[in-house]
């Protein structure tokens, strides 16, 4: 792709989704997200009802009488975006390719994180570990983060889950919070979700296409699998086939829905060419009414 339609292609995306960042996410983003962590501020004299778990031995041995720490929220936040640049996200039949609608999540989500003056960094991940770009603030920053995903091409066509969030876990010391976008056409990713999830704060954004689950009857069709290669010809009109591959689909889905749950991870399904503030919206809510 050519410079120049690089650069209006991330105006465009900038244009609509820091409006939508500005005009929908910041104050759910920011009652949702901020003040998670506590950090440490000073001490004082102790109090009565003062939680005695707080007390600091070290200053009350000092001066004979109790001390306690004080600590304030957070405010500052990482946010990590763990985007999969697999080959299975060329693929989409609603105007749209699931790419282009990971590129306007990870817009929306990145503009939301820098109105409160958090830190994002992203990780681009297929069956290996693509390119790391570490958290910083800053507009420049993020339309940098916007360049790379409407341009990035993936040396790997695979997805390895995995491996992106044992990177994740690897690299990011202090606790973020987490966004993992995928399609999620991976397996054998539970055990990492667990661990990943329990030093940050992980949330699962499923990017599908309904062509996925609702198979139609166009006859003969020849199916790729984007990242392995394989070729299949497939009798759509049979109504027979149609179900096996509706049911395969729904399998899969479900075994993801079992697992975010049972993992305590929020998991939110987004549609290529439907709307995906909403059910992002929806997930915000969820997370503030249990809070």
């Amino acid at each position: 792709m050519e410079a120049q339609d690089i650069l209006k292609k991330v105006r465009k995306i900038e244009i609509k989704t820091r409006g939508l960042s500005k005009q929908i996410f910041s104050g759910e983003y920011h009652s949702v997200f901020k003040g998670r962590g506590m950090a440490f501020s000073e001490v004082r004299e102790y109090q009565f009802g003062d939680d005695i778990r707080n007390i600091d031995w070290n200053v009350t041995a000092r001066f004979n009488h109790p001390f306690v720490k004080v600590f304030e929220e957070e405010r500052e936040l990482t946010v990590m975006l763990l985007i999969d640049v697999s080959a299975s996200n060329t693929f989409g039949t609603q105007q749209q390719l699931k790419q282009e609608l990971i590129t306007e999540i990870a817009a929306v989500l990145s503009f939301s994180a820098i109105q409160n003056n958090d830190k994002v960094g992203v990780i681009f991940f297929s069956n290996k570990i693509e390119k790391f770009i570490p958290p910083k603030k800053g507009t420049s920053h993020i339309l940098r983060i916007i360049r790379e995903l409407i341009d990035f091409k993936a040396e790997e066509k695979g997805t390895n889950i995995a491996e992106a969030l044992r990177y994740l876990t690897n690299v990011i010391k202090k606790r973020s919070t987490a966004f993992l976008i995928s399609d999620f056409m991976d397996e054998g990713f539970d055990r990492a979700v667990q661990i990943a999830n329990h030093k940050h704060d992980l949330i699962a954004i499923r990017v599908t296409d309904k062509r996925e689950t609702e198979i139609p009857d166009a006859g003969l069709v020849w199916m790729t699998d984007a990242e392995t290669g394989n070729k299949m010809l497939v009798d759509t009109s049979n109504r027979r086939v149609r179900q096996q591959l509706h049911d395969y689909a729904l399998q899969k889905s479900r075994e993801l829905d079992v697992l975010f749950s049972k993992t305590g991870v929020d998991m939110v399904k987004v549609y290529t060419g439907e709307d995906y503030v909403r059910p992002l919206m929806n997930m915000f809510k969820k997370r503030e009414n249990r809070r």
